[in-house]
């Protein structure tokens, strides 16, 4: 009895073992990514720009003309790439910490003048690469290494939503928020990213994906309890759901 193969993994990833701690959906949204532009055709044409934060060795993990970039700028590298390859398929691939705290202004200006790149933005809420400080996106009450009784809200402000920030601007185009916490919310961020470099190579402007990740090590939690708290503590707060679609 001949086996029947059922899953192989894309060409488009590198034949390379995975940084990341154990329960860490970053290997995940990689697959999505690289699976989005196998299925697209767009192999010989994907340029990605790589952050400063967890998913910095991204570069080791896709197989194609990777960047990167310094921490936060990678919406300007991309800028750059595809004004001067407008054929290509650019994205960018970023943590909360890198998009969402040093980069704001990248991303806001990116979006204002309706590049047209696409951004995978990952969402865990917390700094993981760097020891699990509190970041711009880090929940009223969760506790982090720098805020170790939980975030304060009238100290620190309330935690950004960057989708709604940037579904105000004009020159955004696609705006969604998904996450990776089951079986069905997968195959849907993967609809979703690939919506958004479909339309990048329309023509229609700046989009964005914003995936709901978890970080158990930051959250010191099993890698089941973090998907559990994602799905109840972060989508409270996050709405999933398409933000923006269209000028």
């Amino acid at each position: 009895m001949s086996a029947t193969q059922v899953f192989k993994k894309t060409p488009m990833l590198r034949d390379v073992k995975f940084h990341y701690c154990p329960g860490c959906t970053h290997g995940i949204i990689h697959r999505l990514v690289a699976e989005s532009i196998e299925e697209l055709g767009l192999a010989d044409k994907a340029i990605g720009v790589a952050p400063v934060g967890c998913s910095v060795l991204a570069y080791d993990y896709f197989n194609c003309d990777m960047q990167e970039a310094a921490h936060g700028r990678a919406p300007a590298v991309a800028t750059g790439i595809k004004r001067v390859h407008p054929d290509a398929c650019v994205f960018t691939y970023q943590g909360d910490g890198d998009l969402a705290s040093i980069g704001t202004a990248e991303i806001i200006h990116a979006a204002a003048r309706g590049e047209n790149i696409s951004v995978v933005f990952v969402n865990n809420a917390i700094y993981g690469m760097t020891g699990g400080q509190m970041a711009p996106t880090t929940l009223v009450g969760q506790k982090a290494t720098t805020s170790p009784h939980g975030r304060d809200k009238v100290a620190a402000g309330m935690p950004i939503r960057m989708s709604e920030v940037l579904a105000q601007i004009d020159g955004s185009y696609y705006i969604e928020r998904v996450m990776v916490a089951d079986v069905a919310s997968v195959n849907h961020a993967k609809k979703a990213i690939k919506k958004s470099l479909q339309y990048q190579m329309e023509g229609k402007g700046f989009s964005m994906v914003e995936v709901l990740s978890t970080c158990p090590t930051g959250w010191y939690m099993s890698p089941v309890d973090s998907l559990e708290w994602l799905k109840k503590d972060m989508v409270d707060y996050y709405p999933l759901g398409l933000i923006k679609e269209g000028n």
